[in-house]
């Protein structure tokens, strides 16, 4: 025998792995880039909860080099962040961070002759699955110890409602 309806039950319906795309919390946050203790660039954006923001800046540069001290070819340091909040409250913030970042070496180098030649290029990625930020406070994401040292001082709160979809 099948169960008889109830007159005015609701239906129930099973809890949703995510709230409604407007019903998200939007995160303000700020990325500083670290080097060899000297802020060199930053990036800031305003992302909703599970969306991803990528930006990438340009620095392009060249070197006087060799024996005559003559300008090298240019070579573009690019810099390309994604961040991503997973979850936000009004205590804290929780990113997904991807970097990738072309950095030259410190040191000046010579060839076995003497002459000058330009510092070495190297790519470097970082990933950070769920860097936890407490509202309005810094948080530092070391990412290379040295030679140089490079680190990411991140920033997050919840928009404020003027900000929110």
């Amino acid at each position: 025998m099948a169960p008889t309806p109830q007159p005015n039950a609701q239906p129930t319906y099973a809890p949703q792995p995510y709230a409604q795309p407007g019903m998200q919390p939007v995160v303000t946050w700020t990325l500083q880039v670290i080097r060899d203790g000297q802020l060199i660039d930053s990036f800031n954006g305003t992302t909703t909860v599970g969306q991803a923001r990528t930006d990438t800046h340009h620095n392009v540069v060249s070197h006087r080099v060799g024996c005559k001290d003559e300008v090298a070819g240019s070579i573009d340091l690019l810099r390309t962040i994604t961040v991503s909040p997973l979850r936000a409250n009004a205590t804290q913030s929780i990113l997904s961070i991807e970097a990738q970042e072309t950095l030259e070496d410190n040191a000046a180098r010579q060839s076995p002759s003497g002459c000058k030649l330009p510092p070495q290029p190297r790519q470097v990625n970082a990933s950070h699955p769920g860097l936890v930020v407490p509202a309005g406070q810094w948080v530092s994401w070391p990412i290379v110890d040295r030679d140089p040292a490079l680190s990411y001082r991140v920033r997050a709160s919840v928009a404020p409602p003027s900000q929110q979809p």
